[in-house]
């Protein structure tokens, strides 16, 4: 009987579903200015964060049947929509306000910002002029925070029916934007990759630039990495890094009914051959777990890893410097995180070096891996 009921209400939700459009990107290079200093991060930041208030207060004059077309469904969840737009809101202003605090050394895009309703007329207001330094930019940003914000409100209006990372269901849940303004964590999934491949070149990487990264891997692929090599060479792979889990396979966790010995096998299979990597927290592939799975999860101590900054690196249409610029941008709009790639995806390894190379000069932290746990 639940297996019936899970299948029905997936059917449903698929019914509600057409296909999303191409992930949002911006091309970088329409900004004017590097990003060489933590006041120039900070103009850059607030100039993004106004763009995408400036979008979100324009959906909320659309009703629900201009909401379905403009989101490309059939049914919505008005009440999951209404709160997504709050808690954006929220950390929007708490953005801004961290923004503006380098506006005594470039004032640029700072207005009176002191609460809600400050923010909301601002954004009503906002626009850039066609003879501005940053005119360039304007469109291209205008285009991205449209197309990235209806990404959010679709996740937000079929939760929680279709699970996703555009809402917690709990405590044992964690997605980032906790953390301290700034501070950036970085998490690679699906891997590990076939001897030699993506995860090899990218755990040195790291070492390299004295980084960490939590690596979700799947108990399949961990499982066949080392029946081709030994114990102590996947040790060595991830020297110096966490190891999290993402299940069995790199498959839907809402429905699947062997969803729990998917997390306690793979779970099993990284505390046996990692001891001193693993981290006892789970990613769930594409964000979809189930609304009552708290219990399960507090059980087997174990935490709930999503991400507030999703790279799209999945995506065929993004090549992997747009889905670095993509990246940034998203960095600048919430300005701290849980930054999401796969390590299973060759883009990483021009999308990462591009992305540290940019931010550089940013004032900007990188969290230890540990403290995903924690």
């Amino acid at each position: 009987m639940r297996v019936a009921l899970f299948l029905s209400t997936w059917l449903m939700c698929l019914g509600a579903m057409a296909a999303p459009n191409e992930p949002a990107t911006l091309d970088r290079s329409t900004w004017p200015e590097q990003l060489n200093s933590p006041a120039l991060f900070d103009v850059a930041s607030r100039a993004e964060i106004l763009t995408f208030a400036h979008a979100l207060l324009a959906t909320e004059a659309l009703d629900e049947n201009a909401l379905k077309q403009r989101l490309n469904l059939k049914a919505i969840n008005l009440d999951s929509i209404d709160s997504v737009r709050q808690r954006l809101w929220q950390q929007l202003l708490l953005n801004y306000n961290a923004a503006q605090q380098s506006c005594d050394q470039d004032a640029s895009f700072c207005y009176y910002v002191e609460d809600m309703p400050s923010l909301r007329e601002q954004a009503g207001k906002f626009v850039v002029a066609d003879d501005s330094f940053y005119a360039a930019w304007a469109e291209p940003s205008r285009e991205f925070h449209r197309r990235y914000l209806d990404e959010q409100l679709r996740m937000a209006a079929l939760f929680p029916q279709i699970a996703s990372e555009v809402a917690v269901f709990g405590e044992q849940e964690f997605n980032g934007e906790q953390m301290s303004d700034r501070l950036f964590m970085l998490t690679l999934d699906s891997g590990p990759s076939q001897s030699s491949g993506t995860t090899d070149w990218l755990t040195d990487y790291l070492r390299k630039q004295s980084m960490s990264a939590t690596f979700f891997v799947l108990g399949n692929s961990l499982q066949a990495r080392l029946g081709k090599t030994s114990e102590q060479a996947v040790q060595s792979l991830y020297k110096g890094q966490c190891v999290g889990v993402q299940g069995w396979e790199y498959r839907s966790h809402s429905h699947w009914q062997d969803w729990q010995d998917s997390i306690v096998r793979s779970a099993a299979l990284v505390k046996q051959q990692l001891p001193d990597n693993y981290v006892p927290v789970f990613s769930p592939p594409y964000g979809h777990r189930r609304a009552d799975s708290g219990a399960f999860f507090k059980s087997q101590g174990l935490q709930v890893a999503l991400w507030n900054i999703d790279s799209q690196d999945m995506a065929a249409s993004l090549t992997g410097e747009q889905s670095a610029h993509r990246v940034l941008t998203l960095m600048l709009l919430w300005r701290h995180g849980v930054i999401a790639f796969h390590d299973t995806q060759d883009k990483v390894r021009s999308a990462l070096p591009w992305l540290l190379k940019a931010t550089a000069q940013s004032g900007l932290g990188w969290q230890n891996c540990e403290a995903i746990a924690q």
